[in-house]
């Protein structure tokens, strides 16, 4: 046990409940967690239209990308425009309206044979669920299963068999794909997935302690238009039946929430969540939002296009091209984080309670747009002097502007496949979501983690780009530090830094995401 076990059943022994007792809640307490979708997701599931279904031919192969949706559904929402330009038609991707993440630690031997038989056994299951669920779309259910660095420093210190991707005897991190752009930016050899850092306007919550960098082995994204079917998906892969993978694992925490479900005329599901679990400002959100924050999220030209997120489609990202054994894989960051609504919508005491200004908070300084407009085209051709001049300009800088020197390409980009796209391409694509609970569905450790029953804003944020020193160079534009060296002379926890002030990350871990053929237990294989 551990010592917030062990402190945990002190207590429950002071009420006469005996160790083996109290283990047996315990595991009841993850075999709930699992089996149980959160009462207000499961209450919302029953009343929410579904979107319109996309046909896709079970024959179709699924794309060895696993962070690709397949047929991910478009929807043209018209908008007011922005600053006079008149209306707008914006395409807008529909992500699966549930979302539930599932981390956990690696309950195999770390041995050849133990951890090449679970490589076939989670692969078994896997393949079993997509033949399920075929077509593995939003109809159905979505799989994606991404590796922390502790599976690789822990689980394949050294690879024992030679092959044509590395050489027998390659260590770790040797057999890892190399972030070639920011090794050339650092001189030194740079990994495409880093551990993970803080940022300068991180801040928990008061009382929460520092944030978190978790060490987790691995995570499954399971992703559905569907509870049922998510919940299925989960009991095959956590189960710990014959025919299941829960023995392969040992559950750190789960993660519950939803997006969208606003785009047909209906109340979105995360107004009616935030609603019925009575959230502090679920009143203001405004009934058809996307998300809590309201203004739309995954704007098309918001999105990488195509494979473009991949490790080798770039020229010049990572060492994977052309052979690469992570090739069609990708990096993923992973956080948790609280919304402060209250303040977003109007009750604080420097709030954004005039829709200007939560306008200007989120895309940019003297940008207009009538009243109530939720899906604004973001400003996509800012350089960091555009957001030095509006901060000297106005004492304040939007979330969306600040970034987009960093997460679209400036110049026009001819892929490795060939395909050719014009300068401004997004090089990332986004699968966050909102969540209810505290921060966290289910946790293993409940006192490290701040576990709590009580409903809270919050958002699982999910993004996968190239690399990890992608990522870091644009969330450090979301604070104001750029890769020339500039800093915006502005706190980047100030009102005038974009959204930051209603954010308190608790969480953050960074994650490499394999190609479909490799997802289970990768490099298992080459061990001797």
């Amino acid at each position: 046990m551990s010592n917030n076990d062990n402190d945990a059943f002190a207590e429950r022994h002071q009420q006469g409940m005996s160790r083996r007792e109290f283990l047996a809640e315990t595991g009841r307490t993850l075999s709930m967690a699992l089996a149980s979708a959160g009462v207000f997701y499961e209450l919302i599931d029953n009343l929410a239209q579904k979107p319109e279904q996309v046909a896709f031919a079970a024959t179709q192969p699924l794309p060895p990308e696993q962070y690709i949706v397949p047929s991910t559904r478009i929807v043209n929402v018209t908008s007011a425009g922005v600053s006079g330009s008149g209306p707008d038609t914006i395409p807008v991707e529909l992500h699966p309206l549930h979302n539930h993440i599932i981390t956990a630690k690696i309950k195999v031997p770390a041995n050849a044979k133990a951890l090449q038989e679970a490589q076939h056994h989670l692969e078994s299951v896997l393949q079993g669920l997509e033949q399920q669920f075929s077509p593995a779309t939003s109809n159905g259910v979505t799989i994606q299963v991404a590796w922390g660095l502790p599976y690789f420093q822990h689980y394949i210190p050294s690879l024992g068999k030679s092959s044509s991707f590395f050489k027998a005897g390659t260590r770790y991190p040797e057999y890892m794909p190399v972030d070639l752009a920011t090794s050339q930016k650092q001189k030194q050899k740079v990994y495409a997935v880093q551990e993970a850092m803080t940022f300068p306007s991180d801040h928990p919550p008061a009382g929460f302690g520092p944030v978190r960098l978790e060490q987790n082995d691995v995570v499954v994204i399971l992703r559905s238009d569907s509870l049922d079917n998510i919940m299925a998906a989960t009991n095959a892969i956590f189960g710990t039946g014959s025919n299941q993978a829960g023995s392969l694992f040992t559950v750190t925490s789960i993660r519950r929430g939803s997006t969208g479900g606003g785009f047909y005329g209906q109340q979105s599901i995360p107004s009616k969540v935030a609603l019925a679990a009575k959230i502090p400002g679920a009143e203001s959100i405004p009934p058809h939002a996307q998300v809590f924050l309201g203004f739309t999220t995954t704007l098309q030209a918001n999105m990488a296009p195509d494979n473009i997120p991949s490790l080798e489609t770039i020229p010049g990202q990572t060492d994977q091209w052309p052979n690469g054994y992570f090739k069609q894989g990708t990096t993923m960051h992973l956080s948790h984080l609280f919304e402060d609504l209250e303040t977003w919508y109007g009750r604080g005491s420097q709030d954004f309670s005039a829709f200007p200004d939560r306008v200007r908070a989120m895309f940019r300084p003297g940008l207009s747009t009538a009243s109530g407009t939720l899906t604004v085209n973001p400003p996509t051709e800012l350089s960091d002097s555009n957001i030095a001049q509006d901060v000297q300009k106005y004492q304040a800088y939007g979330h969306s502007g600040s970034m987009q020197s960093i997460v679209r390409q400036t110049t026009p980009t001819t892929t490795n496949y060939g395909k050719t796209y014009p300068a401004g391409i997004a090089v990332s694509a986004r699968g966050d979501f909102n969540t209810v609970d505290n921060p966290f569905h289910y946790s293993s450790d409940p006192t490290g983690n701040h576990f709590s029953t009580k409903p809270a804003a919050g958002m699982h944020f999910i993004i996968f780009q190239p690399t990890i020193g992608n990522f870091n160079r644009t969330r450090l534009a979301m604070d104001g530090y750029y890769p020339d060296g500039t800093v915006l002379k502005l706190s980047p926890r100030s009102h005038g830094a974009g959204i930051n002030s209603v954010l308190f990350t608790t969480h953050r871990q960074n994650y490499l995401v394999p190609p479909r053929s490799h997802r289970s237990f990768p490099l298992a294989e080459f061990l001797a």
